[in-house]
């Protein structure tokens, strides 16, 4: 059975009603992101990173997958679907991806902050006060800015094994996710994207300049 690996972004869950803060000028909902998602802006304003986090959980529990999300399973009954989601959000997993690998971490889950072992599965808000058993403040288990991305070397993995590799719903901007291009030898590439940034890439790949839900779409008759 053929691979496929798809690397999935922000645009993937857009039309699931998650924002993404490269459509507001380096905004995330109203925040610098640097405020809201680095280890500087954690040690400056705990508070206010938790509860940042706090209203991206509230709004992950009221969103549901979209039928890109219900595609990629689709093409399961054909391929061996592998997904590197740069999103950290579960909708993947929710519409019944059955290979899922988060490179920059899980909303869901918290994290000590001195024990990147110590992780506990969180549907919750987090306060200041919610400690790790070694008294050491919990954080969301996300990377941020300037952190490492400790499941890159997996990613690259996958990327080396596809047949097919689809980019869907990224800016190819943000590293070293973007870099995951340069690790695949898959004879058939696609890029889902309205805007794709494709420049520096190989001649291989096939754009479909569409939304995720409808791209995915047109890929899936394509595919199989």
């Amino acid at each position: 059975m053929k691979k496929v690996v798809s690397l999935t972004g922000a645009g993937m869950s857009r039309e699931s009603g998650l924002k993404t803060f490269r459509e507001a000028a380096g905004l995330w909902e109203g925040h610098d992101v640097m405020e809201v998602a680095s280890p500087q802006g954690f040690a400056k304003n705990p508070a206010l990173v938790l509860e940042f986090y706090n209203q991206r959980r509230r709004q992950l529990l009221e969103a549901e997958p979209n039928a890109a999300h219900y595609n990629l399973v689709e093409l399961e009954k054909n391929y061996e679907v592998h997904i590197v989601t740069q999103n950290v959000d579960d909708l993947h997993e929710r519409a019944g991806s059955s290979s899922v690998l988060h490179l920059h971490g899980e909303l869901f889950k918290v994290k000590s902050s001195i024990d990147d072992s110590i992780v506990y599965e969180w549907k919750k808000d987090l306060h200041l006060g919610d400690l790790c058993p070694r008294k050491s403040q919990l954080r969301p288990q996300v990377v941020w800015f300037g952190e490492d991305v400790p499941k890159f070397t997996d990613a690259v993995r996958l990327a080396e094994i596809a047949d097919i590799f689809i980019v869907i719903g990224t800016s190819m901007q943000v590293y070293p996710a973007a870099s995951l291009m340069q690790y695949t030898n898959a004879s058939e590439i696609y890029f889902i994207d309205p805007n794709p940034n494709v420049s520096g890439y190989s001649n291989r790949i096939e754009i479909i300049s569409e939304k995720a839900t409808v791209g995915t779409e047109i890929l899936l008759t394509k595919l199989c």
